[in-house]
């Protein structure tokens, strides 16, 4: 009895041995069957992975030109806020020489009278004042006239063709005839400070009012008032109808 016991039992150990392999073997196709699947489903297509590739570097790019884009306003801002800063005072520099010169007599680096109230008209001040004035004229006008001698004396060319000679003969004849001008001008200039001198100056010669201190700046060596001047200026017309 013990023999066959023995015996059953080895045979039933021999196929419970069988079926455990069975059930490891299974077990180990499984895992592998597992792997497989999921080793398939994380593998990808070359196609695919060149698609998220150009997707990833589209991306890429197209955040660079917005940060280069940024950049770039920032810094044209930035350069429009320095200029304008840079402009500004460039700017009120020039409103401010805007305003000194209107403040200033006519070709002349004086300023303009300013009346007080209750001012007696052509006081000492007031006379000074248009001293300065034509003494200023009389001196920029002698300066143009020794220019222009000096420059004539050093461009004295005598030209082969009369053509050129003719129109250098023009442009002397035109300086000179302006110098001239200047010369009587001057003339005037004394002539009005010697009426200052005789306290004669400001009044009109034909009617005897004021001419005015505004007139007088415009036009230092004004004699007649504006109405008298306008009458004057008429009859002239008239005359030469």
């Amino acid at each position: 009895m013990s023999e066959k016991t023995t015996a059953k039992a080895a045979k039933t150990a021999k196929t419970t041995g069988k079926k455990d392999d069975k059930k490891d073997a299974e077990k180990v196709v499984k895992a592998t069957a597992t792997k497989s699947t999921k080793t398939a489903k994380t593998a990808k297509t070359p196609a695919v992975a060149k698609k998220e590739t150009a997707k990833k570097s589209a991306t890429t790019t197209t955040k660079t030109t917005k940060t280069a884009a940024k950049t770039t306003t920032k810094k044209a801002t930035k350069t429009e806020t320095k200029s304008e800063t840079k402009n500004e005072p460039k700017n009120k520099t020039n409103n401010i020489n805007n305003i000194n010169s209107s403040n200033l007599v006519p070709s002349t680096n004086i300023q303009r009278y300013v009346l007080q109230a209750n001012e007696e008209y052509m006081n000492e001040n007031q006379k000074n004042h248009f001293r300065q004035i034509l003494n200023a004229q009389k001196r920029s006008l002698s300066s143009d006239i020794q220019n222009t001698m000096s420059s004539m004396q050093d461009t004295q060319t005598i030209y082969a063709d009369p053509n050129d000679r003719a129109s250098q003969e023009t442009d002397m004849a035109i300086e000179l005839r302006n110098r001239d001008r200047e010369r009587k001008l001057i003339k005037k200039i004394d002539e009005t400070l010697a009426a200052i001198n005789r306290d004669d100056y400001g009044y009109c010669e034909e009617c005897g009012e004021e001419i005015g201190i505004s007139r007088l700046e415009a036009r230092p060596t004004a004699r007649l008032c504006i109405e008298c001047k306008h009458l004057a200026e008429l009859r002239e017309r008239q005359m030469g109808k």
